[in-house]
């Protein structure tokens, strides 16, 4: 890289790629580097598609399917709806090449070869939705990518951004399709090292958004190994994560200034009065008309002046009016000085000819209440006389996964005029009654969630005859209704705890009588008691006069315990004395004694032999060879032997091993074996 930012300058580009930490685990990067096939693999087709040579990967003929360019693919386009309607993610603003292709790859994975088939697994596997948007949403990023833009962006326009914002202005910035969220932990580096740290966490705040739930779930974490940070250099990467085994976590003070959400450009309510906006190898997924429609957006996000951050697929040919190009290789733009329109386009409204200023008013007036409406905290439709869909506000296309392409529709054909409750008969009857209906706690069902509705048809009235338009507004009372659910557990349980309490108060009412009569029959047996103690008293003295006895019992027994140990160490003494191996076996044949000579013949200490089977255990001598042996001099109880044995000592150097067997009449019997190295004794 020619200049990594951040760094400053190569050599702390080199620097960090040196000492950059261990590679991560081979899985991972097996996934990037498919990650990052599929998404180059993508700009080839899409060239070859430009050029009109799109072939099957495989066959190099057109995927199964597909249609001719300018014919519409019905069997995409009903699945699109389905998914729409489904779980809300409308793709009905991307480019149908890729968005078919990369559908198509997923039902190649599943072994689908039609779009009804596959719609079908859809349906009963709630799962598949998961690996589909995976598939769809290819999530390629990493820190400072592309590091000669970045080097751009750090030496022209974030020292110009700042110096125009005032010591104390808040400096706004949105990272639209974040990812994994690398690109925004880079920005906000960025943004420290020109700033400062403290400073940066007083002024800089970031916004980071995805419509990828998943990516953005690891992008809150902010866990990376050390491949992904390898474009930084050593002392940046120790400065702004912390390791903790294999992972690097963000440092927890610039954390908080990089709020991550939710966000789908083609709907969703841009972020407002941005100084950078970066978007990078987004808009290329778009067709052209969700292009412009996003575009709009982020023109009105920015404000005059604001700079522009695209990716090196994409570019601004016909907007050169709005933004000017501070770099056209590297893909940074800037607002120009101007009006901004709204994000949404106004319906216009007419006003008498010939009155420029007054129609100009009524323009601003009708687009001014159009964005108030929009913006409104509730999801609101609203319906003409003919119960077509004439508005759709953002709350209800946040809401219920509504587009701009269901307004002219006819309402009963929506899934929300029977889901979450049935609408149709309900407008129908506010509408001949010409009064207000509400629905108070409608239910939902999300995935596994439960959602709760207070719906309110409101008929808007023209004149004396019927309603010309109705106003549908949802209320989202999840919350309320869980609350109050949990209030009537609460009181259900303070109820039958009162009960338990009651009931316990009686037993404490019984009990004490009862504790009335104990305490009479106690006083009676400590009468009984005293005269006991009486009698426990002369036995104590007998016990007394017993217990002198005892102690010269226990004086004349601790002097033969001492002759016994004496004996004991001279016995043992003699025994580890004996150069050869002495081994005593008990009656059923287990170790009981174990001689020093024993262990410097074979190497064993007493401690792993004593108690353990002698035919069990494994050393230099083969002990089944003595087993005969042995029984004989058990059977007989005379000395066996010597019997000479081939044997392997403790450094394992051959030997002939003598052992005699004699019969030991100690306590409850059993044998002595004496072990002899003749082969030592021939040397000597």
């Amino acid at each position: 890289m020619s200049e990594s930012p951040g760094a400053g300058t190569e050599q702390g580009a080199e620097q960090g790629a040196q000492e950059r930490p261990e590679q991560a685990s081979e899985s991972d990067q097996v996934r990037e580097a498919e990650r990052v096939s599929e998404a180059e693999q993508e700009r080839q087709t899409e060239r070859a598609q430009e050029s009109g040579q799109e072939t099957d990967q495989e066959t190099g003929r057109p995927p199964r399917g597909a249609q001719a360019d300018g014919l519409v693919d019905q069997g995409l386009e009903d699945l699109l709806r389905f998914i729409r309607d489904a779980r809300g993610f409308d793709f009905t603003g991307y480019k149908r090449s890729t968005l078919g292709r990369r559908i198509r790859k997923r039902m190649g994975d599943v072994g689908l070869p039609d779009y009804s088939d596959y719609r079908d697994l859809l349906e009963t596997d709630t799962d598949e939705f998961r690996a589909l948007f995976n598939t769809i949403l290819i999530n390629v990023t990493s820190v400072f990518r592309d590091p000669e833009a970045w080097g751009l962006l750090k030496r022209d326009v974030l020292p110009a951004l700042i110096a125009e914002a005032g010591p104390d202005d808040e400096i706004r910035v949105w990272s639209a399709g974040c990812s994994s969220g690398e690109e925004a932990y880079s920005l906000a580096i960025l943004f420290a090292e020109q700033l400062g740290i403290e400073e940066c966490v007083r002024r800089v705040k970031i916004y980071a958004t995805d419509v990828d739930e998943e990516a953005l779930r690891d992008a809150r974490l902010g866990h990376y190994p050390a491949r992904t940070l390898a474009p930084l250099a050593k002392e940046l990467r120790d400065k702004y994560f912390e390791r903790y085994g294999t992972q690097y976590v963000f440092r927890t003070d610039l954390r908080r200034r990089v709020i991550f959400g939710r966000h789908d450009i083609t709907r969703d309510a841009p972020i407002s009065r941005l100084d950078l906006l970066v978007c990078r190898n987004t808009l290329m997924y778009f067709n052209v008309e969700a292009q412009t429609q996003i575009l709009d957006r982020y023109h009105f996000a920015l404000r005059e002046g604001g700079y522009l951050f695209l990716g090196k697929a994409e570019m601004l040919l016909n907007d050169g009016e709005r933004f000017e190009a501070v770099s056209i290789r590297q893909r940074v733009f800037r607002r120009r000085p101007g009006g901004s329109s709204p994000p949404y386009p106004a319906h216009p409204v007419k006003a008498r000819a010939g009155n420029a200023e007054e129609e100009q008013q009524a323009v601003r007036t009708r687009q001014l209440l159009d964005l108030i409406l929009d913006a409104s905290p509730g999801a609101s439709i609203a319906l003409d006389g003919n119960g077509t869909v004439m508005l759709i506000n953002n709350g209800a296309r946040a809401q219920f996964g509504l587009t701009s392409n269901d307004m002219g529709r006819p309402f009963q054909d929506l899934e929300l005029s029977y889901r979450p409750t049935e609408l149709r008969s309900l407008i129908d009857q506010a509408t001949h009654e010409r009064r207000r209906l509400q629905v108070h706690g409608a239910e939902r069902r999300l995935g596994n969630e439960l959602q709760y509705f207070d719906i309110d048809i409101q008929p808007i009235m023209g004149g004396p005859g019927l309603p010309v338009a109705i106003n549908v507004t949802f209320t989202d009372v999840t919350q309320a209704t869980k609350l109050r659910a949990e209030i009537k557990r609460v009181r259900e349980d303070l109820e039958t705890a009162y009960e338990e309490l009651q009931s316990t108060n009686e037993e404490l009412e019984t009990t004490n009588e009862e504790l009335q009569s104990s305490i009479e029959e106690l006083e009676t047996t400590n009468e009984e008691l005293q005269s006991t103690n009486e009698e426990l008293e002369t036995t104590n003295e007998e016990l007394q006069s017993g217990n002198e006895e005892l102690e010269t019992m226990n004086d004349e027994m601790r002097l033969r315990t001492t002759d016994l140990d004496e004996a004991r160490a001279f016995l043992e003494g003699v025994v580890s004395s004996i150069a050869a191996g002495v081994v005593v076996l008990s009656a059923d044949l287990r170790a009981r004694s174990w001689n020093r000579g024993a262990v410097d013949l074979w190497g064993l200490r007493p401690d792993e032999v004593l108690g353990e089977p002698f035919f069990a255990l494994e050393f230099g001598l083969p002990t089944d060879q003595l087993r005969d042996v042995i029984q004989e001099c058990v059977a007989s109880g005379k000395r066996s032997g010597p019997v000479v044995i081939p044997a392997v000592n403790r450094i394992g150097r051959r030997i002939d091993c003598s052992v005699i067997c004699s019969p030991f009449d100690g306590h409850n019997g059993g044998v002595v074996l004496l072990m002899e190295d003749l082969s030592n004794e021939g040397g000597n």
